[in-house]
């Protein structure tokens, strides 16, 4: 296993550096397990003990691996200011699958195909809750004409209706120049940090957030970093201290139904990271992918407090599902050029006909009584979810639900592993760990949104049966 190609002209240390690595991405070291001794890795590598201890220092200052006294170096077990090696294999990161390394996931990707199997992992509404719209037939020839109203920035159509409803719905008035469509939300995020952040840079998200393990930040070289959150979303006061202790360069956040808390950030925070980050002059990522999916009056946007200093985020897929892939990202018009710019040098195109699709279901005179209906019936599966959860109410503490399709699930008593979670397998019930968005191990994501009556039923019972047997763990 230690031992190095004599065929490799790049210098020793850094050969070391790239085979560590490469054994944590490939799952052949995992998390928390203790490398060899430096001297033991010396003799293994039949190199100077300086050499190891060089690679060593350069896995620390990258996030691979731990130094702990009495404890010797282990593999990181979170991903908080991880980065890329000095020299990374590019083809390797953009072919690389979500979480590649994480047995949790293989296993909930072999229950997912069991019909047996209660599905509360998948991030979509249930096929039966997806609003329904006529869309009109179309020859090839009509298509080819819409083909003509497509820019740079996407197609012209829908930039208007997006402009229409961000000024409806954030009381923002913008042009079709200050909207580019991209294929989902992240896909945007993708290009945004291609354009507005360098290799090495750091970047400040929530803990927990579902950005924690996405592939797109060890591709662009980025540096993620967690900001604490409590009832009113992340703390300002754990955020400024990153900044000035990490350089922070971005701030990215999903500040209305957060996933996976739930959580939606009140006014007053909003307000404080808005001011903060005009302190510190840095751009703010506004991730809105499900402020329309709310039960009540939700706070304004971050993007309505401060336009020029927020970058929008939105998206269809938490509405109609996956198959119309379409996101679109709302900042001021010089960046939206250069963010084009880079769309086109990437050849990232988008197809014309869901862009068409996302156009029609977006102007149908049905989309907002569909909207609504969906909302009356999200409502409805979240109250009865929490009225059933007063079976379990003694061993988890439960979110509130106002609006969203996730329910954040926090185990009450002793420790968890990543090895107790293991349980829901046996059981068929499919959880998102909080793991896979964070270093805890101590709660779960539910998409409640995908319970019917029985399999909510289903779910308390078995949940019960899980919580018994943890408590004797």
């Amino acid at each position: 296993m230690w031992h190095l190609s004599e065929e490799k002209k790049t210098p020793i240390y850094q050969q070391i550096i790239e085979q560590i690595i490469g054994y944590i991405q490939d799952g052949t070291l995992k998390p928390g397990d203790r490398l060899p001794a430096e001297r033991k890795l010396a003799t293994y590598y039949q190199v100077n003990r300086s050499t190891v201890v060089h690679a060593l220092d350069e896995l620390v200052s990258l996030g691979w691996v731990l130094r702990r006294q009495g404890s010797g170096t282990i593999v990181n077990e979170g991903n908080w200011g991880r980065s890329t090696a000095p020299r990374v294999d590019w083809r390797r990161l953009f072919t690389q699958e979500l979480h590649p390394n994480e047995p949790f996931l293989e296993k909930v990707q072999e229950l997912l195909n069991d019909p047996a199997a209660i599905d509360l992992f998948s991030g979509e509404l249930p096929l039966g809750l997806i609003p329904d719209f006529r869309f009109p037939s179309y020859t090839w020839e009509e298509l080819l004409l819409e083909e003509k109203k497509q820019s740079p920035l996407g197609y012209r159509p829908l930039q208007q209706v997006i402009c229409q409803r961000v000024k409806s719905e954030q009381k923002i008035d913008i042009s079709s120049n200050q909207v580019l469509i991209t294929s989902g939300a992240q896909q945007a995020m993708f290009l945004l940090l291609q354009v507005m952040l360098q290799s090495g840079d750091s970047v400040a998200i929530e803990d927990p957030s579902f950005l924690y393990s996405l592939p797109i930040f060890a591709s662009a070289g980025v540096k993620l970093y967690g900001v604490e959150m409590d009832q009113e979303g992340m703390r300002i006061d754990k955020l400024e201290q990153l900044i000035l202790t990490k350089k922070i360069k971005l701030i990215i956040l999903n500040p209305t139904f957060q996933n996976p808390t739930g959580t939606t950030m009140s006014k007053r925070r909003r307000n404080e990271l808005i001011e903060l980050s005009r302190k510190y002059q840095l751009p703010i990522v506004e991730d809105e992918v499900f402020s329309e999916l709310t039960f009540n009056k939700v706070p304004p946007s971050l993007k309505e407090l401060a336009p020029h200093q927020v970058i929008h985020l939105g998206s269809l897929s938490k509405i109609f599902g996956s198959s119309i892939k379409i996101g679109w990202i709302v900042a001021d018009q010089d960046l939206i050029q250069r963010l084009s710019e880079a769309k086109q040098m990437m050849d990232f195109s988008i197809s014309i006909f869901p862009q068409v699709i996302a156009h029609t279901a977006l102007t149908d005179p049905q989309f907002e009584k569909n909207q609504a209906d969906l909302v009356t019936a999200l409502n409805e599966r979240a109250q009865a979810f929490l009225e059933e959860s007063s079976v379990i109410a003694k061993d988890w503490d439960i979110s509130k639900i106002d609006g969203g399709i996730y329910v954040y699930l926090t185990w009450r008593h002793q420790h968890l592993t990543r090895k107790d979670w293991e349980i829901f397998f046996r059981e068929k019930v499919v959880i998102a760990p909080s793991f896979l968005f964070s270093n805890d191990t101590m709660a779960m994501r539910v998409n409640y949104t995908r319970m019917t009556a029985h399999m909510r039923q289903q779910f308390f019972l078995k949940l019960h049966r899980i919580s018994k047997e943890l408590r004797r763990k």
